[in-house]
């Protein structure tokens, strides 16, 4: 791998990680696809290794890593298992609306004890009629005293039912469209608020994936994240910081094939000679390593733009999102073409690999959305340096 100048702490956040990934993760990384369980058993392990607070700053209970550190974390147990990651990855997207929008008391409230692995958090925004729309969501909150009443439902949601905290997005003022929307804090046991079945997924088995539903569920103003109305700009600025986690999750995943293709093609034997000694493998293996090492480097380098504090984040924060998550695709499904009809079995880790892919260059905005936030800020800048 290119040396990418981690910092000690850094490098130990990767090979903890990494042993995690190895030891924890990988062994029970097919049983948990096949029986779709949710892994609290590793969740567990990353609490008791004070992995869960990598991305949380130290005066709340966290490392204080950044999301350079939550993006090696993420890439890291990702290799072990895209779907058992997102228990801590999805966590971080629940938790960025409390670290860029809380105030001090919900910070101290809620950030020590999800850096702590006590409990989980998720991200509740998507809706039936609201995806990559993000402003056609029909989840209202009308305000009553000091609560605001919740009713709609939320769907897709990461994390959705295990999670004890949720960032929600709701409609306060219908007459102001997206400005009409905000952020809320509601916990998990909060009357009102109930789950709806776990979902059948492609890939990603081990992560949950329910409906959150609302009916007349109250939440004290208290709650709210920022101020009433900035509820759309909670969410997209949330998005910003996140998504370089979706892509280290799509380079954790695609390192992995990289390595069970690369030593798959070694030991293959075919007309008397491994298939690596081919020089189409070769080629194949050659452009595989290339384009998850190009995905890597722009991962890091929009997670250290935005440690910085770089404002400017949402082109290359969408670009290292829409790469990795193409590059993801593109390397798991070779992988299985150099298995041959090996990597179409399921005793074979590939096809599980191009499984939990594929949901990265949709969630958290599909690559057709990615690509037009890219141009809309290409076109920005132009019209800015005129």
């Amino acid at each position: 791998m290119v040396d990418y100048l981690l910092t000690e702490e850094q490098k130990m956040i990767k090979e903890l990680c990494h042993k995690i990934a190895l030891e924890k993760i990988k062994p029970v990384a097919a049983e948990y696809d096949e029986k779709e369980e949710f892994p609290w058993p590793i969740v567990k392990i990353l609490a008791d290794s004070d992995v869960c607070g990598v991305y949380i700053p130290e005066q709340y209970g966290g490392m204080g890593a950044g999301i350079m550190g939550m993006a090696i974390a993420t890439e890291e147990l990702s290799w072990g298992c895209g779907g058992i990651a997102l228990a801590f990855a999805a966590t971080g997207l629940g938790t960025f609306p409390i670290l860029l929008f809380g105030n001090d008391e919900q910070k101290k409230k809620y950030l020590p004890v999800i850096a702590s692995g006590k409990k989980l958090a998720a991200f509740a925004l998507t809706e039936a009629e609201a995806g990559s729309d993000a402003g056609s969501i029909k989840t209202t909150a009308k305000k009553d005293g000091d609560y605001y009443i919740l009713n709609g439902t939320k769907q897709w949601i990461t994390n959705g039912g295990e999670a004890d905290i949720y960032s929600v997005v709701a409609i306060t003022d219908k007459t102001k469209g997206a400005r009409g929307a905000t952020a809320f804090i509601v916990e998990k046991g909060t009357k009102g608020l109930e789950f709806g079945k776990k979902e059948k997924k492609l890939g990603i088995r081990a992560s949950a994936t329910r409906e959150v539903i609302f009916t007349d569920c109250r939440v004290h103003k208290d709650n709210i994240l920022s101020r009433e109305g900035m509820g759309f700009i909670v969410a997209m600025k949330t998005f910003d910081s996140s998504r370089p986690g979706v892509a280290a999750q799509a380079v954790g995943i695609a390192q992995r094939a990289l390595d069970e293709a690369t030593a798959y093609a070694h030991q293959r034997k075919q007309f008397g000679q491994a298939i690596s000694s081919f020089q189409g493998i070769q080629f194949m293996l050659a452009d595989m390593a290339t384009q998850v090492e190009s995905a890597r480097a722009l991962v890091y380098s929009a997670a250290r733009m935005i440690d910085a504090g770089s404002k400017d984040i949402a082109k290359v924060s969408a670009m290292c999102k829409l790469l990795a998550s193409d590059t993801a695709m593109k390397v798991t499904t070779d992988a299985v073409q150099i298995f041959g009809g090996y990597g179409y079995m399921r005793e074979y880790p590939v096809e599980k690999l191009m499984r939990d892919a594929k949901i990265t260059q949709i969630y958290e905005g599909t690559n057709q959305i990615q690509r037009s936030v890219i141009a809309m800020n290409l076109i920005k800048e132009l019209a800015k340096n005129k």
